[in-house]
Parts: C-alpha cells; structure tokens; sequence
C-alpha cells in the first residue's frame, strides 16, 4: 500500500463516509425497558476482564464499564458477578458480599452518571469448565459429565435449587441498592442455567426436569425472585442459548419452544440468543473472522419471534454501523449487543455518532481477548486505562526528527503515535506496501478481517503526516540520509531454517518459509498443485491459515508437527476452530514427527521420522515442502546506527518474535516514550 492508497476495512463493511447519528436514525434512538430508558440501542455485552483482585471491585474494575459507558453506550452489562457465596472467585467481583457494596456504588455511579444503564450479569458455571482440568466441586443439574472438561457435577437437591434463587435474588436486591438498573441471567454458554434448560444436561425427574415446563422452572423462579425483591422498573435481561451445538441440547427448534414458555409466563425485560456450550461448540459464542459478518442473526430473528412481545437483542460478531443499523430496520432485533466490539474501541458509539468513523479501531474477531490471565486486546493498547475512551497522545516536550525502519504493526503504530504528539516522523520500508506480514495473513481464507490491524493505524499516520518511502531496501545511509535524532527499528523477524532439513537444500531456495510460499500462491490465483507438505514448528493461527491456503491450492496438504498437538500457542476457542477447519478440509495431520528431505529434494519425496522411534513414512510426488518455525528478529541494521551515534530504539519481533497484540502494544508505548 503506498501513502496515497486507502485503507482496507474488514470485508463486510459498508459505513457511510463521514456519516453522523442520522444516517443512523434506529441505531441512535432512544428506547425503554423496564420503564427506563436508554439513549440508544448500543448494549455492551458480558466480557470477562479478571481485573478483580481477591474478589473485590478495584478502580480497574470501574474504570472499564465506566470508558464503556463514557464511549457512548446506552446499556452496559456487566461482567459475570459472583451472585452466590458457593461462587467465590478470586478474578470475579464477589457481588454476593456486602464487602464490595461501596465499590459497587462507585461501580453503578461511574456508568450512571453517563446516561447509561448499568446490569449486573449473574451465572454460574455449574458442570462446565475451559480451564482444561476437572472441577471436583462441581454442581448440576444432574449427574453427567460436562462434554468439554469431562467434569462430573454433584447433582443439585431441589432444596438447594431453592435456595440458590433465593441467595440471587438477594444479591440482586444489593445491587438495586448500590444504584444498578438491572441484572442479566446468562442462560447460555453452557452454563448451569442453561444446563437446566437443556434436554441433554438436565436428566432431572422432579418439577426442575422433564419437559420445558419443569426445565425452564429454575429461570422462572430466578425471575420472579429477583422481580419480588427489586420491583418492576428493575431490567431483567434473560441470554438464553438460540443453539448450544450440542446433539440431544437446545437447537434453534427447542430455542423456540424454551422462548415461547418463558414468554409466556411473562419472564424477562428483553431476550438474547448465544451460542454454543461447554463443549466442542465453545467456540461458537465468540465467533472469530472465520465465520463471516452477523453469522447469527437470521437464528436471532427466527427465534425471536418466539419471544413475540418481548425486546430482542441481536449478538455475535457486529462490528459495522450500517449493519447495526440494517438489523433494527429490517426488524430482525430491537437492540444491538456488542462485546469485542466495545473492547477494542469504547468510544465506537460516539465516534460513529458524531460522524467520525474513520476514526474507530475495529474489532479483528481474533478472540485474543479471550482466555488471558486478564483481557486484552491486540488493537486497543489503552484497554482498562482510567481515560480509555477520551484519550489522546500528550505533545512532546521537545519534537524530533524521528525515521521509523519497517512498516509492519509495531512501526505504523509508532509513527503513528509519535507524529501525533508533534514529532518529524518518516517511515521507510523495503516493501511496496504497508502491514509486513500481517499483510499476507491478512490475505489468507477467512482473515479478511485482520486487515484493520494495519489499516487503522496507517490511516492515524496519513492523517497526523507521517511521510512514508516505501518499496525499496533501506540501508544505513538512507536513514542517515534524514538526519534522524532517533530511530525505530521495527524490521520485524526472519523464521529460522528447520534443523532436520540439510543445509545443502537450503541454498537450492526449493524450500520457502511458509510467508514466502503463501506470498507466491497469492500472486498466481490460477496456481494449483498435488501434494503440499507443511512442516509446523510455529503453532500460531498464522500458519494454520497458510494451510487452508495451501488445501485450496493443493490436491492434498500434509501438516507435521513435533508436538503431540496442534494450536499450542492459541486458546481454547481458537484451537476448536482451527481443528475444525483443518478437519473439515480433509488436512492429514502426522503427530510427533519432523520432515526428512534429502539434498536433492527435485526427487520430490519427503520422509517423516516420527521425533521418538525415528521411524519413517514417506510422502511421495510433494509439489511443496514449506515451513513455519520459531523466528529470530533482524536486527542488522541496529549496531551501524549505535556506532553513528543515534539513538536506537527496537519494537515487534525486531525486540523478540511474539504476536500481533505485542507488535502494536510495543510500537504504541514506544510512540509515548519518544
């Protein structure tokens, strides 16, 4: 991408340019639950920060709903409380404890105070667990073991049913008190509310099992609990599973039918439908760039009419105003619940309101944020910051002559932030165009989306006149050229060449690295082949994109790993997707091998020597022997500038070789510091 190119923005996105509040009429009106009303229909769903210490509510805590609140949503829900003392959590805020009543007041003022409606989210988590090991305190609705951990729940009594819903409901009543608005019941995800919901989880013989009448009995009398205590202007939101993904659970069908009860039996202020479970369908709930934009919202619609008479909230995956928009005109919702979304920029109300949407850092949907000791987010540096949501870089003492050496995430976004705050910034880039690598990640199957991870700070840079000289190598002399008084080395990382693999092949350049071989099947659409074989000594999502790219090129692709797994280095929802797709392609994965290929590799056969044994298989007629391996940051050019005296400063992989979300964390505190 050259300086006068325009940004990519994630396929699917159709805002009006300079756009305001009014081409946005819906999205921007105001709307009432409960008897309260909301400024607009932007809610901000449940996202899990583990900002809590011990249990309590710490600045952090309020800091996040308030930059939430503060960037222009109308409703704001919580992250999961600890409504129960059985759910005492050391990085959940125990609601359940009247400890935490002040900072719960502080908490429901610092989003009041906004114009925005406060909820406090309840579940719990019953049989299910992603902590990858068994929960021996485990409890259910019965005596099944849960579908993902393989924990087995001690199955509730009907009297502790009873008093669970009371002690929720008590909770509730402290929150009302502390100046909430309302509460959330998440009854989907998998958790013990749903559990009871489900066909499959809930085996139960007494008034809490059978039919949908005695399944949905534990949610009704959650609801009218909680009504008794906290009135009827007190929002009661009910997230109930629209498909869990589960054979024998709640499929859009049952999804209907649990609707259409509790809608009958008048529960609830406004339903939302999630998806998945505590299972292979995990990663359904948090839909990543694979699955496309609005991936649910015809499920959403179809069983919303089951909830005829209720406010619908649409969920997963909305990221572009216009298509906020589109849902509320075309019926298929009332309001739009937006999680990632909100994590990766809070102000994303505001600044499409006032018509400043070029502005918005928009969501990747690489599920990052989830699974961390503590969110983050790969595009939102300032994430739980105190002035999150209204910040801006503070001007130099002294502006300086700055170059920035690569173009990639890490140097745009110090360009970015360091012209921004008044320095003299020059990018040069031996690539024609902006991005580095996550450019040709950006261009695999299905991460159209990760474009914005460039995009949004390029066009920071453009705009605060960062001048740009790209498409040729750049030597020391093109930097002393500039007479910088400080330099950004953000020249990224080269992957190391595979040790079982002689070197003698390795001068041939039969061989490319994984980012080579994709760049070249890019480049000729039309380029088919036999056999691929795709050495994984990486474990990123990176390289199992590349691998889709090579199945669609490639009659049939063979993916070798080491390890006695794959996806080491992603979480939990990202490996089940990564699985899935693999799987569903019909890649071949060998185990706890490395490739053997001998010096001639023209022969085209490669054998895989199992990493124990030493025994051999052989793949023959490979078109494509590629690999993905550990990187090491090029860095040549740093110790020519020490010794002309400059001031050197790396960032990205040129510090060490990480991911994405280090990249632009480090070129942003870089920007800061200069």
């Amino acid at each position: 991408m050259r300086p006068s190119d325009p940004a990519p923005r994630g396929a699917g996105s159709a805002a009006v340019p300079g756009a305001t509040h009014e081409h946005y009429p819906l999205l921007f009106s105001p709307y009432r639950l409960a008897g309260r009303t909301l400024r607009n229909r932007i809610m901000h769903a449940a996202m899990t920060t583990r900002y809590s210490v011990a249990g309590r509510i710490n600045q952090r805590v309020i800091d996040y709903h308030a930059n939430r609140a503060r960037g222009g949503a109308g409703l704001v829900v919580s992250e999961a409380l600890s409504g129960i003392a059985s759910m005492r959590n050391t990085a959940r805020v125990d609601a359940f404890d009247p400890v935490n009543e002040e900072g719960l007041r502080r908490m429901a003022e610092a989003v009041e105070s906004e114009d925005c409606r406060l909820l406090g989210a309840f579940t719990e988590p019953g049989r299910g667990s992603h902590t990858g090991s068994r929960n021996p305190r485990a409890v259910g609705p019965s005596v099944l073991p849960d579908d993902l951990s393989w924990t087995v729940p001690r199955a509730l009594t009907g009297a502790e049913v009873r008093a669970l819903v009371a002690e929720f409901a008590a909770t509730a009543k402290r929150l009302r008190a502390c100046g909430f608005s309302g509460v959330e019941l998440s009854c989907g995800h998998g958790h013990l509310f749903h559990q009871f919901l489900s066909p499959w989880a809930n085996r139960r013989e007494d008034e809490y099992g059978g039919d949908v009448a005695g399944r949905t009995r534990l949610v009704r009398e959650l609801v009218e609990a909680i009504r008794a205590e906290c009135g009827a202007d007190f929002i009661i939101g009910l997230k109930l599973p629209g498909d869990d993904g589960v054979p024998g659970g709640i499929d859009p069908a049952e999804a209907e039918r649990i609707a259409a009860h509790l809608v009958a039996a008048d529960r609830g202020d406004y339903f939302c439908f999630a998806q998945g479970a505590h299972a292979r369908s995990l990663e359904m709930h948090v839909p990543d760039m694979h699955y496309g934009r609005l991936p649910y919202i015809d499920l959403t619609a179809r069983v919303g009419r089951a909830a005829a008479g209720k406010p619908v909230v649409a969920l997963g995956r909305i990221t572009d105003p216009s298509q906020a928009e589109r849902i509320l005109r075309e019926g298929k919702a009332h309001l739009v619940m937006m999680g990632r979304t909100l994590v990766a920029d809070p102000a994303w109300p505001n600044k499409v309101r006032e018509g400043r949407e070029e502005e918005v850092r928009e969501c990747l949907s690489c599920n990052t944020c989830w699974g961390k000791p503590t969110i983050v987010c790969v595009i939102n540096p300032r994430l739980g910051t105190p002035d999150e949501a209204t910040w801006r870089p503070a001007p130099a003492g002294r502006p300086r002559r700055v170059v920035v050496v690569g173009a990639g995430l890490a140097g745009l976004e110090a360009a970015a932030i360091a012209r921004q705050r008044g320095h003299e910034v020059t990018v040069l880039s031996a690539g024609s165009e902006v991005g580095g690598a996550m450019r040709i990640h950006a261009a695999l199957p299905g991460c159209d989306a990760l474009a914005n991870a460039y995009a949004n700070p390029y066009v920071a840079a453009v705009r605060a006149g960062v001048r740009f000289e790209l498409g040729r190598p750049v030597s020391a002399a093109d930097v002393l050229a500039c007479d910088p008084e400080a330099v950004v080395l953000a020249t990224g990382a080269r992957m190391v060449w595979p040790h079982a693999l002689p070197e003698a092949l390795r001068e041939t350049g039969a061989v490319p690295h994984l980012r080579q071989a994709c760049a070249q099947l890019l480049a000729r659409p039309g380029l088919k082949g036999g056999t691929a074989v795709l050495y994984d000594h990486d474990h990123t999502a990176g390289t199992y994109a590349g691998a889709l790219l090579l199945r669609e090129r490639f009659d049939r692709v063979v993916l070798v790993t080491p390890r006695e797994d794959l996806a080491h280095e992603e979480n939990m929802v990202t490996r089940q997707g990564i699985y899935r797709r693999i799987h569903e392609r019909g890649i071949e994965v060998v185990l706890l091998a490395e490739p053997v290929a001998d010096a001639d590799f023209e022969a085209g056969t490669v054998r895989l020597a199992n990493v124990f044994t030493g025994r051999e298989t052989m793949v023959e007629e490979v078109d494509l022997l590629t690999y993905a391996t550990p990187r090491i940051p090029a860095i040549e050019l740093a110790e020519p500038f020490r010794a002309a005296g400059l001031e050197v400063h790396l960032a990205g992989d040129a510090v060490a070789p990480r991911g994405p979300l280090d990249a632009i964390h480090d070129g942003h505190a870089l920007g800061n510091a200069l």
